[in-house]
C-alpha cells in the first residue's frame, strides 16, 4: 500500500482507540469531577469488565451475538454494584478524604488485580466478535466490528450528554459538584450521590471494556494502560469537561494509531507524555476546563 491508504488505516484504528478511550476516560472525569476522588483503581473495573465479559459470553451457548450482547448488559451492571459496595464499605468510611482515597483506590487496585488472578488466571484469553463482517474499501478490509465500536461510543457519549444537562439526575449531579455543603442544605442525599457516580464511572471503564475485548484479549493486567492513558485525557481535555474529554480522547487516540504505524508505540507514549506536561505548565485546568474558585 501506498502512504495514503497506511495513514487511512492509522487514522481507523486511531478512532477505534480515541472511542474506547472516551469512555474510559469519561468515567474517571465524572468521579474526580463530582466527588474530588482520584480513583486509581479506574483502570481495573476496566479489567474486571473485560474478565467478566469472557466469563459471560462463554458460559452462553449459541450465536456468539448472544453472549456478547449479555456480557454487555451483565458486565457492567455487576461492575457497578462492586464499585457502588467499594464506595459504601470504603470511601464513605474515609469521609472522601483526599489522601486517604487514593491510599484506598490503590489498595482496591491490588484487591481486584490479585482476585483476577486467582480465580481467572494469568492467560490472556479472547471473546469472540458478536460479528465477523468486513467492509471492503478500495486499498483494503476493514472490520465492520470496530466501525461498530465507534458508533457505539459515540452513541453512548450523546447519551450521558443528555444525562447530565436535560435531566433532573444530572442536575442533582452537577450541584453536588459546585457546592457539596449547599447541597445538602437543600437535601440533596450526597452520599447517595457520589455512591451513584463512583458506580455509574467503573460502568463506563466496563462498557468500554467489553466492547473492546473482541479486538484485544481479557488479561488480568489489562488495566494499567486504560488507566494512564484516562488521566492524560482528563488532564488535557479538562476536568469534568464532556467535550475536552472527547477532543483529547480523539487527539490522543488518532496520534497513538499514526505514530504507533508509522514510528513507534513508545515515541506515542513519550509525545503524550510531554503534552501532558505542557498543559499543567501553560494551562493546568486543561484545555476545556475552568479554574476552580
Amino acid at each position: 500500500m501506498h502512504f495514503g491508504p497506511h495513514l487511512l488505516l492509522a487514522a481507523l484504528e486511531g478512532l477505534v482507540t480515541s472511542a474506547v478511550l472516551a469512555l474510559t476516560a469519561l468515567g474517571l472525569s465524572l468521579v474526580f469531577g463530582v466527588m474530588r476522588v482520584v480513583n486509581v483503581a479506574h483502570g481495573e473495573f476496566f479489567m474486571l469488565g473485560a474478565v467478566l465479559a469472557w466469563a459471560i459470553s462463554t458460559a452462553i451457548a449459541g450465536h456468539p451475538a448472544i453472549g456478547f450482547v449479555a456480557a454487555l448488559v451483565i458486565g457492567p451492571l455487576l461492575v457497578g454494584l462492586v464499585a457502588f459496595l467499594a464506595e459504601w464499605l470504603v470511601l464513605r468510611r474515609l469521609g472522601y478524604n483526599p489522601e486517604g482515597t487514593i491510599v484506598a483506590t490503590i489498595g482496591m487496585l491490588y484487591i481486584i488485580q490479585q482476585l483476577a488472578l486467582s480465580f481467572y488466571g494469568p492467560e490472556a484469553r479472547p471473546v469472540e466478535p458478536p460479528f465477523s463482517y468486513r467492509i471492503l474499501l478500495p486499498w483494503f478490509g476493514y472490520s465492520g466490528y470496530k466501525l461498530s465500536v465507534v458508533a457505539a461510543s459515540a452513541l453512548l457519549l450523546v447519551l450521558t450528554w443528555l444525562v447530565l444537562t436535560r435531566t433532573r439526575i444530572g442536575l442533582i449531579m452537577r450541584a453536588t459538584q459546585y457546592d457539596r455543603e449547599t447541597a445538602q442544605a437543600f437535601g440533596i442525599p450526597v452520599e447517595r450521590v457520589y455512591a451513584g457516580v463512583f458506580a455509574i464511572g467503573a460502568m463506563l471503564a466496563a462498557i468500554a471494556a467489553v466492547l473492546i475485548v473482541p479486538i484485544s484479549q481479557a488479561h488480568y493486567l489489562m488495566g494499567q494502560d486504560p488507566l494512564l492513558l484516562s488521566f492524560i485525557v482528563v488532564i488535557i481535555g479538562g476536568l469534568g469537561s464532556l467535550r475536552g474529554t472527547v477532543v483529547a480522547a480523539i487527539l490522543i487516540g488518532l496520534s497513538d494509531g499514526i505514530i504507533s504505524m508509522f514510528f513507534s508505540p513508545t515515541l506515542a507514549k513519550i509525545i503524550a507524555t510531554l503534552v501532558v506536561a505542557m498543559v499543567l505548565v501553560f494551562r493546568p485546568q486543561g484545555l476545556f476546563g475552568t479554574t476552580q474558585r
